[in-house]
């Protein structure tokens, strides 16, 4: 399991969040975003070392490219933007890989952070980056297209559900419980909408990259609500180990990775056809592409 979680933790550092934070198209990123691989490429080595003091130190210079990513987050909010969902969503996609960078560092210095066993640090590492950074900045993007009740509720149910499911782990089962029916919830709103904005697309790549990420939450967040039920009941549900091969990596690879590969295709392209569907050129700003 270890290498399967190592393979996904490296998949978000080094691929999602930069390819996330070009979606944005905010130029206050773009210093960030290129100095990414100094912060990015450390983490991803301090994955394969043993517990100790060079894996610890590489994965603090992950933690410090996070915080500055996360200190955005504030610096928009007091100008009074990005506070709307999409642009809540957005913060929150700042936010969060901080927290998984956080647990990265506790797990790699075997540390038990505020009591979690190495085990769970570990998995909370690429949940703040997929079910964080890639639900939530895709939540605001489909609501940014589809602005209506249901691109509202998606966009404020993945955050809302993300720290939920944080608030759960020191609270207890049946409050993770609960941040995994409201995340659940929003990201089968977020699949039912890339759903239609891929059937309104037309019959090329980019179409099928929306439809299978669609597909996938359907399965994935399926897997996730009953192994929280479990958690919370005692009822049988999978195992961890379980849950990182086909949760974690439908995740990373059907949901994550194929949406970012569509929106990227939908933000370049040149007819005019497209510009109804990839909707405004940035998460927050009024530009139209």
């Amino acid at each position: 399991m270890s290498v399967l979680v190592n393979v996904i933790v490296m998949l978000g550092m080094l691929v999602v969040v930069p390819a996330g934070l070009r979606l944005t198209e905010l130029r206050e990123l773009d210093r960030i975003r290129r100095l990414w691989p100094l912060f990015a490429v450390p983490g991803a080595i301090a994955l394969w070392l043993p517990r100790g003091g060079p894996a610890t130190a590489l994965a603090c210079c992950y933690a410090l490219g996070t915080v500055l990513l996360a200190l955005y987050a504030p610096r928009r909010a007091a100008r009074g933007r990005d506070l709307g969902p999409a642009g809540i969503a957005l913060l929150t996609a700042l936010v969060t890989p901080a927290v998984a960078a956080t647990a990265l560092v506790a797990e790699r210095s075997g540390h038990q952070l505020f009591g979690f066993g190495l085990g769970i640090l570990a998995l909370t590492v690429p949940h703040f980056h997929f079910a964080g950074f890639a639900a939530a900045l895709i939540a605001g993007l489909v609501c940014r297209v589809s602005d209506g009740p249901a691109g509202r509720f998606a966009a404020l149910s993945v955050p809302l559900g993300t720290l939920l499911v944080l608030a759960g782990y020191f609270i207890g089962d049946w409050a993770e419980l609960v941040g995994a029916v409201v995340l659940t919830a929003g990201m089968w709103t977020v699949g039912l909408l890339t759903w239609r904005l891929g059937r309104a697309t037309g019959r090329d790549r980019t179409r099928y990259l929306l439809l299978a990420s669609a597909a996938v939450l359907v399965a994935t967040m399926l897997l996730a609500l009953s192994w929280a039920v479990g958690e919370a009941t005692g009822l049988p549900h999978p195992s961890l180990t379980w849950m990182a091969a086909t949760h974690g990596l439908g995740n990373a690879l059907g949901f994550a990775l194929c949406s970012l590969l569509a929106w990227r295709r939908l933000r370049t392209r040149i007819p005019a056809r497209t510009e109804a569907l990839a909707g405004p050129r940035t998460l927050t700003e009024g530009r139209t592409a």
